[in-house]
């Protein structure tokens, strides 16, 4: 079926992008919204920015939290799902901090896509415009995720970027 990837940087609008895109399929297929979130709340700002977040999307949506398991959470949902994935970078982010191969589950995450029988949009932010990063963990971050991306980006029907609200349509 078919799958987008979606990236940008913060605030770019990919992210309502993908949820309108969705939300467009659903209402055409009758397909139930599903939404993944990969953000954790390591703080109080962190938390209300997730609930602001759910509120917005409002009840038609199902949320499945997937920090760290993100092929799993996939391959346990359904042929007419419409779901969005928000963010990989986040997820990314939470393998590495929790000492896991981010290239394995990255090659996971890859398999899973080509698995689901749904209908996907992943979004992630584009890190890889800046400066080197000065310290190895964000090095080896910068690197993983465009290695991540670049993955995906074969692998999908459809690549988005988004800069300033503006969209440039990759593949």
């Amino acid at each position: 079926m078919p799958f987008t990837l979606v990236l940008g940087g913060a605030r770019s609008g990919k992210s309502a992008f993908a949820q309108a895109s969705a939300e467009a399929l659903a209402a055409e297929t009758g397909g139930r919204l599903v939404m993944i979130a990969t953000a954790q709340a390591f703080d109080s700002e962190m938390a209300e920015r997730i609930a602001r977040h759910r509120q917005d999307r409002g009840p038609a949506w199902t949320t499945l939290e997937a920090p760290l398991d993100l092929a799993a959470a996939l391959d346990g949902l359904g042929t007419g799902d419409v779901v969005v994935v928000d963010c990989l970078t986040l997820w990314l982010s939470n393998l590495m901090l929790d000492g896991r191969d981010a290239a394995a589950a990255a090659s996971g995450l890859v398999e899973a896509v080509g698995r689901f029988e749904g209908t996907l949009w992943l979004v992630s932010n584009e890190v890889g415009f800046g400066i080197v990063p000065d310290n190895a963990l964000a090095r080896r971050f910068r690197d993983e995720a465009g290695r991540l991306h670049q993955a995906l980006a074969q692998a999908a029907d459809a690549a988005t970027l988004f800069v300033a609200g503006l969209t440039l349509r990759l593949k």
